[in-house]
C-alpha cells in the first residue's frame, strides 16, 4: 500500500523525446551533436508547473499562444496513471481523498488551458488560419492538429451559415463576405501584467502619443510590470517572462 501512495505522488519521473524546436519551447538548452531528438526528464512538480504557466499565460495573452500539446499529453498520461493507482488503494483512506482534491485541480486547470485556446480559436479563428497558411516551414505552429482541424471546421460551418441565413438572399455583388475584415484581429496593443522570470536588457517600449519618443527600459528578475503585450511578446514565447 505504501509503494502504491509513493507512486501516486511522485508518478515516478517521466521522461518523453521532443524535438530541437520543443526543447528551446520548453526553455531547454541541450542538443544532440546530430541535431536530433533529445531526452528530457520532468519530474511532477515541475510538469505542473508549466501546465499552469502555459495556463496563466494562455489566459492572460490576447492572442493564440503556440500550443503545448506535448505538455498537455503527458499531464493526461499522468492523471490516468494516477487514478489506476487510486482505484487499487484502501477505500475511505484519507490520502485517497487528499490526492483526488489534487487531481481535480489538475484537470480544473487543464480544462482551463484548452477552454481558453477554443475560445480564442472561435474568436479569431480567419486570422490564425491565415497566419497557419502563411507561417514559413520549420517554424513552430500556433496549433495543435486538432486544433487546427476545429479551427478549418468552424469556419466552413460560419461561411456555410451566412450563406444559407442572409448572403443568398442579397443580391449578387454583396454576396460575399470577407472573414478577415469581418472579425476582429487580436490586440496587441492591449496592457499585461508581467512577472520577470529572467532578467532583460534594453527592451525597447514604443511611445504612448506622438509627442513622446521610444525609450528602452531592462527587467528585472522578480519585477512585475504592467506593459503593452506586443513589446513582450516575444519574451512571453521564449518563457523569459510570466504573464500574470
Amino acid at each position: 500500500m505504501e509503494n502504491t501512495f509513493q507512486s501516486i505522488g511522485s508518478f515516478s519521473l517521466m521522461r518523453f523525446l521532443v524535438s530541437e524546436r520543443m526543447a528551446e519551447e520548453l526553455d531547454l538548452t541541450e542538443q544532440d551533436s546530430d541535431g536530433g531528438s533529445e531526452e528530457v526528464v520532468l519530474t511532477p512538480a515541475e510538469l505542473i508547473e508549466r501546465l499552469e504557466q502555459a495556463w496563466m499565460n494562455e489566459k492572460f495573452a490576447p492572442e493564440l499562444l503556440e500550443s503545448k500539446s506535448e505538455i498537455v499529453e503527458c499531464v493526461i498520461e499522468q492523471l490516468d496513471h494516477m487514478e489506476e493507482n487510486l482505484k487499487r488503494a484502501k477505500k475511505g483512506d484519507l490520502k485517497v481523498s487528499i490526492h483526488r482534491m489534487e487531481m481535480e485541480r489538475i484537470r480544473y486547470v487543464l480544462s482551463s488551458y484548452l477552454r481558453c485556446r477554443l475560445m480564442k480559436i472561435e474568436k479569431f479563428f480567419p486570422h490564425i488560419l491565415e497566419k497557419e497558411k502563411m507561417r514559413p516551414e520549420g517554424e513552430s505552429s500556433s496549433l495543435s492538429p486538432e486544433e487546427f482541424a476545429f479551427a478549418k471546421e468552424y469556419m466552413a460551418h460560419t461561411e456555410a451559415y451566412l450563406k444559407n441565413v442572409a448572403l443568398k438572399h442579397m443580391p449578387p455583388n454583396l454576396q460575399k463576405v470577407d472573414l478577415l475584415r469581418a472579425v476582429p484581429k487580436p490586440d496587441l496593443d492591449s496592457y499585461v501584467f508581467l512577472r520577470v522570470k529572467e532578467r532583460q536588457e534594453n527592451i525597447l517600449v514604443e511611445p504612448e502619443t506622438d509627442e513622446q519618443r521610444d525609450y528602452v527600459i531592462d527587467l528585472e528578475e522578480g519585477s512585475q510590470h504592467l506593459i503593452r503585450y506586443k513589446t513582450i511578446a516575444p519574451l512571453v514565447a521564449s518563457g523569459a517572462i510570466q504573464l500574470i
